[in-house]
């Protein structure tokens, strides 16, 4: 068995049991070949609590710093985040962006589910914010489907995303799968990109419930 199966087997179960997932739409998700998974972003757990209620392995980019710690905490750190189906990627280099979409797109050229948080990191205050284009890119380059989806309550489980989590109730909901074959080759056309990230992230608001904002999360943060 991979590594991910064996996480999902030995730790899903208590995943489940310590947040008690109430799981919407999970049809929705295709059962073979590429899909990409977009959804908001709101604590760390996130990328615990969702692939969980997913029957497919999902992959996900996340910071090498996870996985390259010393001793035996840094083994069972890069053992948890990798079973889980974290791809370490060096987000901080000049090229982070580009390194974490080609590992994306190669993920879904192997017929994978791939996940990513089109926010491009978590909100700082519950609300949503504006999609980066990469999404966009990854499903024009690879023709895969875009399944939204929107996480629920788990901010409430562990505020501002730090410190352990506390056992609760959250919502994972899968919206339909959206396609957007009809913009096949303008992967580079910058107009294009924003239209399709920005039905994207429609999606999510939708399926979330929560308030739009315009602004890239990463400024608000620095304001």
């Amino acid at each position: 068995m991979s590594r991910l199966t064996v996480f999902k087997a030995v730790l899903g179960p208590i995943l489940r049991l310590m947040f008690r997932p109430q799981v919407e739409g999970v049809e929705n998700i295709p059962g073979t070949g590429p899909v990409i998974l977009a959804g908001n972003h709101l604590t760390f757990i996130d990328s615990m609590v969702m692939p969980v209620c997913v029957d497919r392995p999902v992959f996900y980019i996340g910071k090498d710093e996870y996985v390259t710690g010393k001793g035996l905490k840094g083994r069972l750190m890069a053992w948890f985040f990798t079973g889980a189906g974290m791809i370490p990627v060096d987000r901080d280099g000049g090229r982070g962006g580009v390194a974490a979409l080609m590992t994306g797109r190669r993920v879904l050229e192997e017929g994978q589910a791939f996940a990513i948080y089109p926010e491009g990191t978590r909100s700082p205050d519950g609300r949503l914010y504006r999609g980066r284009t990469g999404i966009a890119r990854l499903t024009l380059m690879t023709g895969a489907p875009v399944v939204p989806f929107a996480m629920i309550g788990t901010d409430k489980l562990q505020p501002g995303g730090a410190g352990l989590p506390r056992p609760g109730k959250v919502t994972v909901r899968f919206g339909e799968p959206m396609e957007f074959s009809r913009y096949e080759g303008m992967d580079r056309d910058r107009y294009v990109l924003r239209a399709v990230t920005d039905s994207v992230m429609s999606e999510v608001m939708r399926l979330s419930g929560q308030e739009y904002v315009d602004m890239y999360a990463t400024k608000a943060k620095a304001a």
